[in-house]
């Protein structure tokens, strides 16, 4: 059979670096749905993308579409048939809707009863008819960010010059705009030309002639390469931070890295600020000894050969010492002032206009960390730096460096409390109170630092929530739900109980007794169940725990994340072992019935048993209950696990719903006393069990 090579290239004006992988791994993406849906077969596609293109080579390509044949089932004959046999307009409609006679219907029966059907056989076209309509996904192609250019409507993440559209060797017409597909691509912008492919695969070898590397993998392994010869022939350690690296890699076309230096003085400014400057602001990869001592120099990489290369070293060594001269003319004038004067400027920075200033949140969160820390049984030592870290966390805001290089709030904090004479773990706290900045970013390493995190995170919850700015669909500006998240991954890490129902009830009623954020009612936040659960069982799909699990140990309405991960561990545990089936089911019989049990609380009256099963439950339950608060949840289970044969003999031996409604209330109260304690491991309902 026969095969094709397709080539597909858009090229447009440069990309922003960080659109570039996702931009072609989505047109990949949407070209292998496109070949499905027309049944083309094929082998492979292959992607290359760089600034200025996006492009698919798709290999193993179906001459033809694949031939189907598809049934569509009429009215019945009873309908489609008058009472002489003559075909009924229901009949010719649904044959004419298909595009065919009623010469063309057949009869067969369905269950017994006969109906028409219509046997409709497509013929596969031609792949070089089918492909044209590629514009359907070049054109339904998402951004982040879109624009729109000349005086076209059509909007894309940057106007498109040309396009390639090539089978083996012949050219799959289609236009866009003012722009057709050809055979003509463009080679690097300053060195190369515009180049005619001859067939689809000549596509990666005729852009290398061109000074183009397409392939991203080849371009990020020659910059790798590179960057590691540098580092050979100076002796230095070179750190390829992975999002510098890829966003390098889709800056430039052909690379060539080469190394840069500043004057050593500079060294005197702190790591933190030095690798800002390079990596984060000029995209240069910073150095250091074998030690990691920072040294006074940089790799960089140029989107062209080497050619005139010592201008563009002495270039980029131009730019970057401007950076650093403002970074020691800002670090001079920071400490110029104490940390107090920082914080008194905060009570003119908004932290939102609806909640309050930056000083005021720091007022708030002090309170909440001072209850968090002595929930999480912190030393006295602890909790008076806690406290003081809480009065001071937000001061470096307000710095000229943080002013300069956002991305060093907090980092700034840390050093300028240091030099301030700040204790250390004070000083730690407040670059630690940010952590983490993503869904798997680092945690807080000190305890002052987590318990300062989570006080952060909790008002800023909690305050958006009182305001009615609660995060709905994918709508979430102030970041709430990472937020939440990293609460719940620094209360696993610490294994910290946190229930939340008192926490923020202890929370809104400080604030109410101090006359803090004066809107914030307790009923305003009622939804932080439901937005904290939501979190947890984010948690859980990273640990591949089994939905049932989950279901089950999130069902409590006092949400503690400690015990739902201790139950869910627990329950995790015992899944496979042959107890566990019995002792579920005997559980759920006793919470089924439990639910009837009306008088929440209600003590059980001895005095109306009326069997040696009912007294010898009750014994064992109050055992069970006077130890439980003792007890781990994995000892609570076993000892849940021990009462099965009491709850059977029971059950045998009374009716739970007795004619009598003394001895079934009381009975019922039996119950409830069990589905309370079993209540730390959810609704266990839901557990599916073999």
């Amino acid at each position: 059979m026969t095969t094709h090579n397709y080539l597909l290239e858009i090229g447009l004006e440069d990309m922003p670096a960080h659109v570039v992988v996702p931009s072609v791994r989505q047109l990949h993406d949407r070209m292998a749905a496109f070949l499905k849906d027309n049944r083309l077969a094929f082998a492979d596609i292959k992607e290359y993308a760089t600034p200025r293109r996006l492009a698919l080579l798709v290999s193993g390509l179906a001459d033809k579409q694949t031939d189907e044949s598809t049934e569509n089932r009429g009215p019945a004959m009873k309908i489609a048939k008058d009472a002489d046999g003559n075909w009924t307009k229901a009949a010719q409609g649904f044959a004419r809707g298909q595009g065919g006679t009623v010469d063309d219907l057949e009869e067969r029966d369905v269950k017994g009863t006969p109906y028409v059907f219509y046997q409709k056989n497509i013929i596969g076209q031609p792949v070089a008819d089918v492909l044209p309509k590629v514009t359907e996904i070049i054109e339904a192609m998402t951004f982040p960010t879109r624009m729109h250019w000349s005086h076209y409507d059509f909007e894309y993440i940057r106007p498109i010059h040309w396009f390639v559209s090539l089978l083996d060797d012949k050219i799959v017409p289609f236009k866009i705009l003012d722009v057709e597909a050809g055979r003509t691509t463009q080679g690097h912008r300053f060195l190369g030309h515009a180049v005619d492919l001859q067939t689809a695969t000549d596509y990666e070898d005729a852009l290398a002639d061109q000074f183009v590397i397409v392939d991203e993998q080849k371009r990020g392994d020659v910059i790798k390469a590179q960057v590691k010869q540098i580092a050979d022939e100076h002796g230095w350690r070179i750190v390829l931070n992975r999002d510098l690296f890829e966003e390098v890699t889709n800056l430039v076309e052909y690379p060539t890295a080469f190394a840069g230096q500043f004057d050593k003085k500079y060294l005197e400014l702190p790591d933190a600020v030095l690798i800002t400057s390079m990596r984060d602001n000029q995209r240069y990869f910073y150095v250091t000894d074998h030690d990691g001592q920072l040294l006074p120099d940089f790799v960089a990489v140029r989107n062209g050969n080497r050619e005139y290369l010592e201008n563009v070293v002495k270039g980029n060594e131009k730019v970057l010492v401007a950076r650093l001269e403002d970074a020691v003319f800002f670090y001079e004038e920071d400490q110029q002032h104490s940390i107090a004067d920082y914080v008194e400027k905060l009570k003119t920075v908004m932290f939102h206009d609806k909640i309050g200033s930056m000083y005021e949140k720091m007022q708030r969160v002090a309170g909440i960390a001072r209850y968090l820390g002595k929930r999480f049984d912190l030393s006295e030592a602890e909790l008076a730096d806690l406290d003081r870290a809480a009065h001071i966390y937000k001061f470096d805001l307000v710095t000229s460096m943080v002013g300069e290089f956002p991305e060093l709030q907090g980092t700034m904090g840390e050093i300028y409390a240091n030099l301030a004479g700040e204790k250390e773990d004070v000083a730690k706290a407040i670059r630690e109170h940010y952590m983490p900045t993503s869904a798997d970013g680092k945690l807080p390493a000190s305890k002052i630092g987590s318990v300062l995190a989570i006080a952060d995170k909790m008002d800023t919850i909690m305050t958006f929530f009182g305001a009615g700015m609660v995060p709905s669909g994918s709508n979430d500006p102030y970041a709430l739900r990472r937020q939440a998240y990293g609460i719940i991954r620094i209360l696993q890490d610490h294994k910290w109980h946190f229930p939340l129902l008192r926490i923020q009830a202890a929370i809104v009623s400080q604030f109410q007794e101090k006359n803090q954020v004066p809107h914030l009612h307790l009923d305003k936040v009622k939804g932080l169940n439901d937005f904290f659960v939501d979190r947890v069982k984010q948690f859980f799909s990273t640990k591949d725990t089994r939905h049932d699990i989950v279901d089950a140990v999130t069902a409590n309405q006092d949400v503690d994340p400690e015990d739902m991960f201790a139950a869910a561990n627990v329950l995790t545990d015992q899944v496979d072992k042959e107890s566990f089936k019995p002792t579920v089911e005997a559980l759920t019989r006793v919470l089924h019935l439990a639910r009837k049990s009306k008088d929440a609380g209600a003590q059980v009256d001895p005095s109306l048993f009326q069997n040696p099963s009912e007294q010898k439950l009750h014994d064992a339950v109050e055992t069970l209950q006077a130890d439980a608060p003792q007890l781990s949840i994995a000892e609570l289970y076993q000892r849940l696990q021990d009462l099965r044969p009491i709850i059977n003999e029971y059950f045998e031996e009374n009716m739970v719903m007795d004619k009598d409604p003394k001895i079934r209330d009381n009975r019922l109260h039996q119950l409830a006393q069990i589905r309370d304690i079993a209540k730390f491991f959810g609704n266990l309902d839901g557990l599916i069990v073999k």
